[in-house]
């Protein structure tokens, strides 16, 4: 009982800025009338800038609307799942919200799957209608699933005429991995155009009754770090309630004067709400890019004024030593966030030390509709991710019995919140083993090994599923990397544990040298770099130098990828 009220009584609170309330307020709507509200009341102002093209809220609800319309004169009805394949484009803000407002749920489909991937989350989905991207449908038809309804949209479509021409510089850009695909549509029976549709259709969709707190908005899919990826069910509610969290958390934000950069994939729940639907809620504008090139990011926060900066790990490692990051002022920016992944701390100490500003690092699972926990504005505590967001209640507990662990013990992470999600779609056995309930309350099992310290403050050390055991030792992944990206020559690393029946594990460090290290350091090297921090069983006995090391499409290292690459090789 003690070690449960240790995190009931929520100590986190008294660390809480002043202007941060216990409990934010939840409104009982739908993304659709939040949307609608927010379009009127800013009719005039710039919604979006794309690549010098201004959309106002009222014509984005107008083109909306048209969409909307038309959905639904196609039969698509509430209860419905309509995928979204496409690059950050107006077309996406403007579809996605279509699709709600004629009663459906979205499934965002990343860009850069496989045809394999795309296939596995339409068929687990049941989506038969999709908004493509004219370029990714080659993808679709790979599937070999007949689509019921496919509407085709270029990169083009909303550019300014006379900026046109760099449309196919930035689809090579954003497909730098990969060989940009020729589209070979038949425009036949099934086919239509989104533009064409949006001019030829009257702004009047019909009024579809929602009930935010039981129909989904959403079913993006989870990143597959560890294991196939899996439906995630958010509601109207889940999604609103984690928009108002975040703002009551960052009480720094104006409604209807910030200006945001909108890099970030939407396909991502990071992307998805607290760029996108935290902008268009809150009457913001988001200055949207198709692909994260750096210099016209740069370019861009200081042209249009830019208020919020938000990034993943792998940006703000590679921006604290880019040449023209000094271009920027970056202290005049309200606020500057990292999520997605950990923060390493020498990123943070060296950012802040080049650019006179703090970086605010969060936490999110797709399973949290983007946030569960952020750094207090102006105190936020260097290697932890935060305090938990109003309406949160968050704990440690054991992974195997379940029974709460003392704070500051490792364990693993439980959530109970309005934003959490509603459970994996058709998983039945999945959820059983997700959802706990105590005291009439269902809390959510993470899957992340995670400690609490007395002020509130958590700390991550590794996914339940990424620990590694060596001869009964309990060895964290992310401790040894940590250690690793201290060294000058390492550029990235992934660590995993190699199966061994005597031990249980070896660990294996995937290493990537800086260019001008590669030859010139060896693996005694590493392993004796690591001898000189580590416990003897948390030294690496396997170093392995690569060019480059598996990503999820956010840029996490994927280690769920190299141990499938031993499974192959074994």
């Amino acid at each position: 009982m003690e070690n449960k009220e240790a995190y009931l009584s929520k100590p986190w609170l008294k660390n809480y800025h002043p202007d941060v309330p216990a409990e934010a307020v939840i409104p009982e709507k739908s993304l659709v009338e939040l949307f609608d509200e927010a379009a009127q009341k800013y009719a005039n102002q710039v919604a979006v800038i794309f690549y010098g093209s201004k959309i106002t809220f009222k014509q984005l609800k107008d083109e909306t609307d048209r969409f909307a319309t038309a959905l639904c004169e196609f039969g698509i009805k509430k209860g419905d799942k309509v995928a979204l394949y496409l690059l950050n484009s107006p077309q996406y803000v403007i579809s996605y919200f279509a699709i709600l407002k004629a009663g459906a749920a979205v499934t965002p489909i990343s860009p850069v799957y496989t045809s394999s991937e795309v296939k596995h989350q339409l068929t687990d989905s049941g989506a038969r209608k999709l908004v493509c991207q004219d370029i990714l449908y080659d993808n679709i038809a790979k599937t070999g699933i007949k689509m019921d309804h496919v509407f085709l949209t270029g990169i083009s479509d909303y550019l300014p005429t006379i900026r046109r021409m760099i449309g196919k510089s930035v689809l090579r850009k954003a497909f730098s991995e990969l060989e940009v695909p020729t589209p070979k549509i038949d425009e036949s029976e099934g086919f239509y155009r989104l533009k064409d549709l949006i001019k030829n259709t009257e702004p009047n969709p019909p009024a579809v009754e929602i009930d935010p707190a039981v129909d989904l908005a959403a079913l993006p899919y989870t990143g597959g770090t560890t294991a196939l990826p899996k439906g995630v069910m958010l509601t109207h509610r889940n999604l609103a309630s984690c928009q108002s969290q975040v703002n009551a958390a960052w009480p720094i934000l104006e409604e209807g004067k910030e200006v945001v950069l909108a890099f970030l994939p939407f396909y991502h729940i990071y992307g998805q709400v607290v760029v996108m639907l935290n902008t268009m809620l809150t009457g913001g504008t988001m200055v949207l890019f198709t692909t994260p090139d750096i210099d016209d990011i740069l370019f861009a926060v200081e042209k249009n004024h830019a208020t919020t900066f938000l990034g993943v790990p792998t940006f703000f490692e590679y921006l604290k030593d880019y040449e023209k990051t000094d271009r920027v002022n970056w202290k005049r920016l309200k606020l500057i966030v990292c999520g997605a992944d950990t923060l390493h701390k020498t990123t943070l100490e060296d950012w802040t030390r080049r650019t006179g500003s703090y970086i605010t690092e969060g936490f999110g699972m797709t399973e949290t509709s983007g946030v569960s926990h952020v750094n207090p504005l102006g105190g936020g505590k260097p290697g932890s991710f935060g305090l938990p967001l109003p309406n949160v209640t968050a704990a440690i507990i054991d992974p195997e019995t379940d029974e709460f662990l003392p704070v500051g013990e490792t364990g693993e992470m439980i959530l109970n919140g309005p934003n959490i999600m509603q459970g994996y779609w058709n998983r039945d056995e999945d959820n059983k083993k997700t959802f706990l309930d105590i005291d009439g309350k269902l809390f959510m099992k993470t899957g992340d090994l995670i400690r609490m310290d007395e002020e509130g403050f958590f700390i991550f050390y590794d996914r339940t599923k990424d620990l590694i055991k060596f001869k009964g030792y309990s060895v964290f992944a992310r401790e040894i990397e940590e250690v690793l990206y201290k060294h000058p020559q390492v550029k990235a690393v992934g660590v995993i544990g190699v199966p061994d029946p005597k031990v249980g594990h070896y660990i294996k460090a995937n290493v990537v040298l800086q260019a001008e290290a590669r030859g010139k350091i060896s693996e005694e090297d590493i392993i004796n770099y690591c001898k000189e921090t580590l416990a003897h069983y948390k030294v690496p006995k396997i170093v392995e130098f690569r060019g480059e090391l598996p990503k999820t499409d956010v840029g996490k290292i994927s280690r769920r990828e190299l141990r499938e690459e031993l499974d192959e090789e074994a």
